[in-house]
């Protein structure tokens, strides 16, 4: 069975593929009306939409078939997406691509198949939209077109899910002149994830962007026709409304509310509303502005596609050219963002300093605008590198930081530290280079992240370094003595008599002795020595630097000594000893991180036989 070549894009198609998030996510209405769709026009009784991913076939949709993802070698799909046009195979078993390939040969006995290739919208191929049968068949002409029509509906969908990750891009294309406040404004709706409205005082809606559409199921001539009032489910008007009367007095100059609404579907779909307004130099509200986030992916504890539709397009109907309106626009969707904002000027001083920043840093905004960013968050010994990094991209254009999603270290006002998730875009705007941030803290992730990596290199029972840590640790000071010249020595240490404290004591008793057995190895050993618990009562001290076996030698008599002094249990005291076994691995050996240990563990059980508190040297 020859397998299908890889295309000679895989990095990017796969890549393109992973961005996308179909893989491995709940069955989705609009991909399965389409593959019932392809199984009762064509008349078999097997029809998938399926994603060729690394190492498998995964079927976003299916009819006719339980299997979700067979190995690639195996899938039919992996030839279709090669080719330019329909891959159609009318009988498997006379084909020498599939005549023995398991799905052919065995269940469920493929005979005929015909797929469409899916591709982006630069013609990346991420799988196909197929029609399969267990019988012989000849495919007519029409019911190709059927299967590329369907398929094509398939593409769109895929296609604008894509679209959605780079709207800001074709954004950019859209308007010859912008002037600043306009391009910020815009920069900061392609990175938001949230649908955005202009409402009339009474309720009507003025204008509407792609991702409220999204959420509501209405089209933009439909939605304009009604009142939020008209699609709020009907025990969330009343709360509604009262926050809007108290907008309207002037009593609260903004408020936020979670809210139903009804789709035009008649699902209902929860959100958060945050309702600003905008009055006119009178005070008299002219319109509303409204974000909405959908949030029916938390309510419901269930996958979504409320993260695709996060990016979103933002269109905005009416616009004017005065300043003003411009900025309690900008400054309405900033002071609502989720994440820190911050915008600098080409001198990396801040112009914007949103009021997530004031929470996470600790500075106002006052305090904040008009200040070097390096004077407010950017900890001391990364302020040359910024401050590099700016001068070198406003006189060359070269940055390694724009446009990616960084992890970084910042401070806040009262010196703590914290660490940050930050993607920074730059814009020029008649000539003037200016740069804007979101910033997420993600500090407990980190620090749960440490604890995790902690927790797997150390004994929890006596703070040790563990086995996994001395696998690691080893073969880099074998690399080091290598280097330096100078020997480094392995002791194995198993105590005696353990046991017997375990079995007199019990076994709380014998676990708060192993602890303390661990602070004196910790305490007789240099700073540049390191101890490991292997298990049980077996213990290893890694020396680094010996210049003679001698050192080796006090080392161990050192922790012979130390091991052997009483240990307070239970009111009482007990006692247990060591025998150690002594490896040595001279700069430029031979000996294996494995050989070493084992040559190590050998000795501590020729001092155990040779009557127990003893050190056994290595062979002369």
């Amino acid at each position: 069975m020859p397998a299908a070549a890889y295309p000679p894009n895989e990095a990017e198609r796969q890549e393109l593929l992973d961005s996308l998030r179909l893989l491995d996510t709940e069955n989705e209405e609009v991909f399965d009306r389409i593959t019932r769709l392809v199984a009762r026009l064509l008349k078999v009784p097997t029809a998938l939409f399926s994603l060729v991913d690394a190492e498998r076939q995964w079927f976003k949709s299916r009819v006719g078939l339980d299997a979700l993802e067979p190995p690639r070698e195996q899938a039919f799909c992996s030839h279709a997406i090669l080719q330019d046009q329909p891959l159609v195979v009318p009988d498997a078993s006379n084909d020498e691509r599939f005549a023995d390939n398991p799905l052919v040969t065995g269940a469920p006995n493929i005979r005929f198949y015909a797929g469409v290739p899916i591709r982006s919208s630069g013609g990346l191929p991420i799988g196909t939209l197929c029609a399969i049968d267990d019988h012989v068949r000849v495919l007519s002409a029409d019911e190709l077109c059927i299967l590329i029509d369907l398929a094509d509906i398939v593409q769109k969908e895929v296609q604008y899910r894509e679209r959605l990750a780079v709207a800001g891009r074709h954004l950019e294309h859209s308007e010859a002149v912008l002037d600043a406040s306009e391009a910020r404004f815009r920069t900061i709706f392609d990175l938001a994830s949230i649908g955005i409205a202009l409402v009339a005082p009474g309720g009507g809606w003025l204008s509407v962007n792609r991702a409220l559409l999204d959420i509501v199921g209405y089209s933009q001539e439909e939605l304009l026709r009604l009142t939020f009032q008209d699609i709020t489910y009907a025990e969330d008007l009343d709360i509604d409304l009262e926050q809007l009367t108290q907008l309207q007095a002037g009593t609260i100059d903004q408020y936020q509310l979670e809210k139903r609404y009804i789709r035009k579907d008649g699902r209902i779909v929860w959100t958060n509303l945050n309702v600003s307004p905008k009055r006119s130099a009178n005070g008299e509200i002219e319109y509303l502005v409204t974000v909405v986030k959908d949030i029916q992916a938390q309510k419901e504890a269930q996958a979504a596609l409320d993260e695709l539709h996060a990016d979103l397009e933002m269109r905005v109907a009416t616009r004017t050219n005065e300043l003003r309106e411009r900025e309690a626009e900008l400054r309405s969707v900033i002071e609502n963002a989720n994440d820190a904002y911050i915008g600098l000027n080409e001198k990396g001083a801040v112009t914007v300093w949103n009021r997530a920043a004031e929470e996470t840093f600790g500075f106002c905004a006052l305090e904040a605008v008009g200040r070097p960013l390096e004077a407010l968050i950017i900890p001391p010994e990364l302020v040359h590198a910024h401050q590099g990094g700016m001068l070198r991209y406003v006189t060359s254009g070269v940055s390694t930081v724009l446009g990616k999603r960084l992890e970084l270290p910042a401070i806040r006002k009262d010196g703590s530290r914290l660490t940050v998730e930050v993607r920074i875009n730059e814009l020029e705007v008649r000539g003037q280079k200016m740069f804007s941030a979101f910033l997420h803290d993600i500090t407990e992730r980190k620090q749960a992240e440490a604890r995790r990596e902690f927790e797997s290199r150390h004994d929890m029972l006596t703070g040790l370094l563990n086995r996994r840590a001395l696998m690691e640790t080893l073969p880099i000071a074998q690399s080091r003595a290598n280097r330096s010249g100078r020997s480094l020595g392995l002791l194995f240490v198993d105590l005696d008599g353990f046991k017997a404290v375990n079995d007199t004591h019990g076994h709380e008793a014998g676990d708060r002795l192993l602890s303390e057995i661990g602070t004196r190895l910790r305490g007789v050993v240099r700073k540049t020595d390191s101890v490991f618990r292997l298990a049980g009562d077996e213990f290893t001290v890694l020396l680094e630097g010996l210049h003679d076996t001698g050192s080796a030698y006090v080392a161990a008599a050192k922790i012979i000594e130390a091991v052997s002094r009483p240990v307070a249990v239970d009111g009482g005291q007990a006692r247990v000893g060591a025998s150690i076994g002594l490896a040595l691995f001279a700069p430029n050996g031979g000996a294996s991180p494995e050989a070493l240990i084992k040559e190590a563990d050998e000795r501590m059980y020729q001092a155990k036989r040779a009557g127990k508190g003893r050190i056994c040297p290595p062979a002369p």
